[in-house]
Protein backbone atom coordinates (compact mmCIF):
# COMPACT_ATOMS: atom_id res chain seq x y z
CA UNK A 1 0.00 0.00 0.00
CA UNK A 2 1.13 3.77 -0.50
CA UNK A 3 -0.57 7.06 -0.92
CA UNK A 4 -3.49 5.14 0.91
CA UNK A 5 -4.02 3.41 -1.98
CA UNK A 6 -4.07 -0.81 -1.52
CA UNK A 7 -3.36 -2.33 -4.74
CA UNK A 8 -4.78 -6.13 -5.36
CA UNK A 9 -2.96 -7.71 -8.23
CA UNK A 10 -3.66 -11.41 -9.59
CA UNK A 11 -0.50 -12.63 -9.68
CA UNK A 12 -0.57 -15.96 -11.59
CA UNK A 13 0.77 -14.65 -14.97
CA UNK A 14 2.00 -18.31 -16.34
CA UNK A 15 -1.59 -18.96 -16.26
CA UNK A 16 -2.78 -15.51 -17.29
CA UNK A 17 -4.49 -15.44 -13.63
CA UNK A 18 -6.49 -17.56 -14.09
CA UNK A 19 -9.21 -18.26 -11.27
CA UNK A 20 -8.51 -20.41 -8.51
CA UNK A 21 -10.20 -21.16 -5.19
CA UNK A 22 -6.83 -20.00 -3.70
CA UNK A 23 -7.36 -16.68 -5.46
CA UNK A 24 -10.92 -16.78 -4.19
CA UNK A 25 -9.81 -16.73 -0.61
CA UNK A 26 -6.38 -14.40 -0.69
CA UNK A 27 -9.11 -11.86 -2.56
CA UNK A 28 -11.90 -12.30 -0.07
CA UNK A 29 -8.82 -11.87 2.82
CA UNK A 30 -7.63 -8.57 0.84
CA UNK A 31 -10.64 -6.68 1.07
CA UNK A 32 -11.44 -7.91 4.77
CA UNK A 33 -7.64 -6.14 5.30
CA UNK A 34 -8.56 -2.82 3.12
CA UNK A 35 -11.71 -2.91 5.12
CA UNK A 36 -10.16 -2.80 8.68
CA UNK A 37 -7.35 -0.91 7.57
CA UNK A 38 -8.34 2.99 7.91
CA UNK A 39 -5.59 4.27 6.25
CA UNK A 40 -6.82 2.45 3.17
CA UNK A 41 -8.71 5.29 0.80
CA UNK A 42 -9.19 3.34 -2.43
CA UNK A 43 -8.74 -0.23 -3.34
CA UNK A 44 -7.45 -0.90 -6.98
CA UNK A 45 -7.45 -4.60 -8.58
CA UNK A 46 -5.24 -5.44 -11.47
CA UNK A 47 -3.37 -8.07 -12.73
CA UNK A 48 0.38 -9.53 -13.40
CA UNK A 49 1.72 -9.99 -16.76
CA UNK A 50 -0.24 -9.53 -20.07
CA UNK A 51 -3.98 -10.75 -18.64
CA UNK A 52 -5.95 -9.36 -16.16
CA UNK A 53 -7.95 -12.75 -15.44
CA UNK A 54 -8.22 -15.33 -18.17
CA UNK A 55 -11.24 -17.13 -16.06
CA UNK A 56 -11.63 -20.46 -14.37
CA UNK A 57 -8.70 -22.87 -14.12
CA UNK A 58 -9.78 -25.30 -16.78
CA UNK A 59 -6.82 -28.09 -15.87
CA UNK A 60 -9.61 -30.23 -14.18
CA UNK A 61 -10.93 -30.44 -18.26
CA UNK A 62 -14.03 -31.55 -18.34
CA UNK A 63 -14.67 -31.75 -14.63
CA UNK A 64 -13.37 -28.38 -13.80
CA UNK A 65 -17.67 -27.05 -13.53
CA UNK A 66 -18.67 -30.27 -11.91
CA UNK A 67 -18.53 -29.92 -7.94
CA UNK A 68 -20.64 -31.63 -5.50
CA UNK A 69 -24.15 -31.28 -3.45
CA UNK A 70 -27.72 -32.11 -4.81
CA UNK A 71 -29.44 -30.59 -7.64
CA UNK A 72 -32.42 -30.66 -6.47
CA UNK A 73 -34.23 -26.79 -6.02
CA UNK A 74 -34.28 -25.63 -2.78
CA UNK A 75 -31.87 -27.45 -1.03
CA UNK A 76 -29.62 -25.79 1.07
CA UNK A 77 -26.50 -28.14 0.23
CA UNK A 78 -26.15 -26.54 -3.30
CA UNK A 79 -22.54 -24.76 -3.14
CA UNK A 80 -22.18 -21.44 -3.18
CA UNK A 81 -20.83 -20.55 -6.38
CA UNK A 82 -16.98 -18.74 -5.86
CA UNK A 83 -16.92 -15.91 -7.88
CA UNK A 84 -20.00 -15.08 -6.83
CA UNK A 85 -18.66 -15.15 -3.44
CA UNK A 86 -15.78 -12.45 -4.54
CA UNK A 87 -18.59 -10.30 -5.95
CA UNK A 88 -20.73 -10.08 -3.00
CA UNK A 89 -17.08 -9.11 -1.08
CA UNK A 90 -16.53 -6.84 -3.28
CA UNK A 91 -20.61 -5.14 -3.49
CA UNK A 92 -19.66 -5.19 0.20
CA UNK A 93 -16.87 -3.11 0.11
CA UNK A 94 -16.02 -0.06 3.02
CA UNK A 95 -13.85 1.46 0.23
CA UNK A 96 -13.90 2.47 -3.36
CA UNK A 97 -13.03 -0.20 -5.52
CA UNK A 98 -11.17 0.92 -9.17
CA UNK A 99 -10.69 -2.19 -11.28
CA UNK A 100 -7.60 -1.39 -13.73
CA UNK A 101 -8.23 -4.29 -16.36
CA UNK A 102 -4.72 -4.66 -18.19
CA UNK A 103 -5.38 -7.17 -20.41
CA UNK A 104 -8.08 -10.12 -21.41
CA UNK A 105 -10.89 -10.67 -18.90
CA UNK A 106 -13.02 -13.13 -19.52
CA UNK A 107 -15.97 -15.23 -17.69
CA UNK A 108 -14.75 -14.93 -14.22
CA UNK A 109 -12.25 -12.56 -14.77
CA UNK A 110 -14.73 -9.87 -16.19
CA UNK A 111 -17.65 -10.83 -14.32
CA UNK A 112 -15.58 -10.40 -10.54
CA UNK A 113 -14.76 -7.01 -11.99
CA UNK A 114 -18.89 -5.50 -12.15
CA UNK A 115 -19.56 -4.90 -8.46
CA UNK A 116 -16.02 -2.53 -9.16
CA UNK A 117 -16.74 1.26 -8.47
CA UNK A 118 -14.68 2.50 -11.54
CA UNK A 119 -13.58 -0.08 -14.40
CA UNK A 120 -10.37 1.45 -16.72
CA UNK A 121 -9.08 -0.61 -19.14
CA UNK A 122 -6.17 -1.00 -21.64
CA UNK A 123 -6.18 -0.88 -24.95
CA UNK A 124 -5.29 -4.68 -25.35
CA UNK A 125 -8.24 -5.21 -23.36
CA UNK A 126 -10.61 -7.63 -24.15
CA UNK A 127 -13.87 -8.82 -22.51
CA UNK A 128 -15.73 -11.83 -22.58
CA UNK A 129 -19.51 -13.81 -21.40
CA UNK A 130 -18.33 -16.94 -22.81
CA UNK A 131 -20.33 -19.07 -20.39
CA UNK A 132 -22.99 -20.07 -22.78
CA UNK A 133 -19.90 -21.37 -24.91
CA UNK A 134 -18.91 -23.89 -22.21
CA UNK A 135 -22.24 -25.24 -21.00
CA UNK A 136 -22.89 -22.88 -18.42
CA UNK A 137 -24.63 -20.40 -17.16
CA UNK A 138 -23.25 -16.82 -15.74
CA UNK A 139 -22.37 -16.48 -12.35
CA UNK A 140 -20.85 -14.18 -9.90
CA UNK A 141 -23.82 -12.19 -9.69
CA UNK A 142 -23.49 -11.12 -13.50
CA UNK A 143 -26.90 -11.50 -14.35
CA UNK A 144 -27.69 -9.43 -11.43
CA UNK A 145 -25.00 -7.11 -11.56
CA UNK A 146 -24.33 -6.80 -15.84
CA UNK A 147 -28.08 -5.76 -16.94
CA UNK A 148 -27.43 -2.89 -14.51
CA UNK A 149 -23.79 -1.63 -15.92
CA UNK A 150 -24.92 -2.15 -19.65
CA UNK A 151 -28.51 -2.44 -19.97
CA UNK A 152 -30.46 -5.52 -20.16
CA UNK A 153 -30.79 -5.62 -24.37
CA UNK A 154 -26.44 -5.62 -24.37
CA UNK A 155 -26.26 -7.97 -21.70
CA UNK A 156 -28.30 -10.49 -23.22
CA UNK A 157 -26.13 -9.93 -26.67
CA UNK A 158 -22.86 -10.27 -24.58
CA UNK A 159 -24.03 -13.69 -22.70
CA UNK A 160 -26.24 -15.59 -25.58
CA UNK A 161 -23.24 -14.97 -28.28
CA UNK A 162 -20.53 -15.38 -25.95
CA UNK A 163 -18.36 -13.33 -27.85
CA UNK A 164 -15.52 -10.88 -26.96
CA UNK A 165 -15.37 -7.69 -26.85
CA UNK A 166 -12.82 -5.48 -27.79
CA UNK A 167 -11.76 -2.32 -25.74
CA UNK A 168 -13.58 0.58 -27.69
CA UNK A 169 -16.76 -1.67 -27.65
CA UNK A 170 -16.69 -2.04 -23.75
CA UNK A 171 -16.25 1.82 -23.53
CA UNK A 172 -19.15 2.36 -25.86
CA UNK A 173 -21.50 0.46 -23.75
CA UNK A 174 -20.04 1.91 -20.38
CA UNK A 175 -18.81 -1.54 -19.27
CA UNK A 176 -15.57 0.39 -18.66
CA UNK A 177 -14.99 4.19 -18.03
CA UNK A 178 -12.06 4.69 -19.96
CA UNK A 179 -9.24 3.63 -22.31
CA UNK A 180 -5.48 3.93 -21.84
CA UNK A 181 -2.46 2.92 -23.04
CA UNK A 182 -1.03 -0.31 -21.43
CA UNK A 183 1.98 1.59 -20.11
CA UNK A 184 -0.84 4.83 -18.50
CA UNK A 185 -3.23 2.49 -16.67
CA UNK A 186 -2.09 2.01 -13.56
CA UNK A 187 -1.05 5.54 -13.33
CA UNK A 188 -4.44 6.64 -14.18
CA UNK A 189 -5.84 4.17 -11.95
CA UNK A 190 -3.85 5.69 -9.19
CA UNK A 191 -4.22 9.41 -9.77
CA UNK A 192 -8.34 8.52 -9.63
CA UNK A 193 -7.78 6.88 -6.39
CA UNK A 194 -5.60 9.80 -5.08
CA UNK A 195 -8.36 12.07 -5.74
CA UNK A 196 -10.82 10.38 -3.80
CA UNK A 197 -8.52 9.64 -0.81
CA UNK A 198 -6.99 13.36 -0.94
CA UNK A 199 -9.99 15.32 -0.77
CA UNK A 200 -13.48 13.56 0.71
CA UNK A 201 -14.42 12.00 3.91
CA UNK A 202 -14.03 8.40 4.01
CA UNK A 203 -17.14 7.34 6.02
CA UNK A 204 -18.88 9.82 3.70
CA UNK A 205 -17.93 7.84 0.95
CA UNK A 206 -18.50 4.49 2.27
CA UNK A 207 -21.95 5.51 2.94
CA UNK A 208 -22.25 7.28 -0.33
CA UNK A 209 -20.99 3.65 -2.10
CA UNK A 210 -23.23 1.72 -0.01
CA UNK A 211 -26.94 3.99 -1.15
CA UNK A 212 -25.65 4.16 -4.57
CA UNK A 213 -25.05 -0.18 -5.29
CA UNK A 214 -28.10 -1.14 -3.14
CA UNK A 215 -30.57 1.15 -4.39
CA UNK A 216 -29.90 -0.20 -7.84
CA UNK A 217 -32.24 -2.74 -6.53
CA UNK A 218 -34.93 -0.43 -4.44
CA UNK A 219 -38.80 -0.91 -5.59
CA UNK A 220 -39.39 2.41 -4.65
CA UNK A 221 -37.25 5.99 -4.19
CA UNK A 222 -38.70 6.08 -0.85
CA UNK A 223 -35.80 3.28 -0.20
CA UNK A 224 -33.16 6.31 -0.75
CA UNK A 225 -34.90 9.01 0.81
CA UNK A 226 -34.98 6.70 4.01
CA UNK A 227 -31.79 5.57 4.13
CA UNK A 228 -30.43 9.21 3.26
CA UNK A 229 -32.62 10.97 5.79
CA UNK A 230 -31.09 8.56 8.18
CA UNK A 231 -27.54 9.60 6.93
CA UNK A 232 -28.08 13.33 6.68
CA UNK A 233 -29.11 13.50 10.36
CA UNK A 234 -26.20 11.20 11.30
CA UNK A 235 -23.53 12.50 9.30
CA UNK A 236 -25.19 16.55 9.64
CA UNK A 237 -23.84 16.33 13.74
CA UNK A 238 -20.69 14.74 13.30
CA UNK A 239 -17.28 16.08 12.97
CA UNK A 240 -16.57 15.37 9.66
CA UNK A 241 -19.38 17.44 8.57
CA UNK A 242 -18.23 20.72 10.78
CA UNK A 243 -14.86 20.12 9.25
CA UNK A 244 -15.91 20.54 6.00
CA UNK A 245 -18.10 22.97 6.01
CA UNK A 246 -15.08 25.22 8.03
CA UNK A 247 -12.30 24.30 5.79
CA UNK A 248 -14.13 25.45 3.18
CA UNK A 249 -15.40 28.82 4.59
CA UNK A 250 -11.59 28.87 5.42
CA UNK A 251 -10.49 27.99 1.99
CA UNK A 252 -7.79 25.23 3.74
CA UNK A 253 -7.96 21.52 2.48
CA UNK A 254 -9.81 19.65 4.95
CA UNK A 255 -8.43 17.35 7.44
CA UNK A 256 -11.72 14.47 7.88
CA UNK A 257 -10.61 12.63 11.37
CA UNK A 258 -13.73 9.63 12.00
CA UNK A 259 -13.18 6.44 10.64
CA UNK A 260 -14.31 3.73 8.52
CA UNK A 261 -13.73 0.97 10.82
CA UNK A 262 -15.52 2.15 13.72
CA UNK A 263 -17.42 5.32 12.49
CA UNK A 264 -19.69 3.89 10.04
CA UNK A 265 -23.02 3.85 10.56
CA UNK A 266 -25.94 1.00 9.17
CA UNK A 267 -28.11 2.96 7.08
CA UNK A 268 -29.24 -0.08 6.35
CA UNK A 269 -30.91 -2.52 9.19
CA UNK A 270 -33.11 -4.36 6.68
CA UNK A 271 -30.20 -5.55 5.17
CA UNK A 272 -28.93 -7.83 7.10
CA UNK A 273 -29.78 -11.04 6.32
CA UNK A 274 -27.76 -13.76 8.13
CA UNK A 275 -28.72 -16.51 5.68
CA UNK A 276 -26.64 -14.91 2.67
CA UNK A 277 -23.59 -13.47 4.55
Amino acid sequence: MSEKIATITLNRPEKLNAFTNTMLHEIIAALDLSDADDDVRAVIFTGAGRAFCAGADLSMGGETFSRGGSDVAGVKDIPRDGGGLVSLRIFESKKPVIGAINGPAVGVGVTMTLPMDIRLCSDTAKFGFVFARRGIITEACSSWFLPRVVGISRATEWVFTGRMILADEAKESGLVRNVFDSGELLAAARTLAREIAENTAPVSVALSRQMMWRMLGASHPMEAHRAESRGILQRGKSPDAREGVTSFLEKRAANFTMKVSTDTPNLFPEWQDPEFR
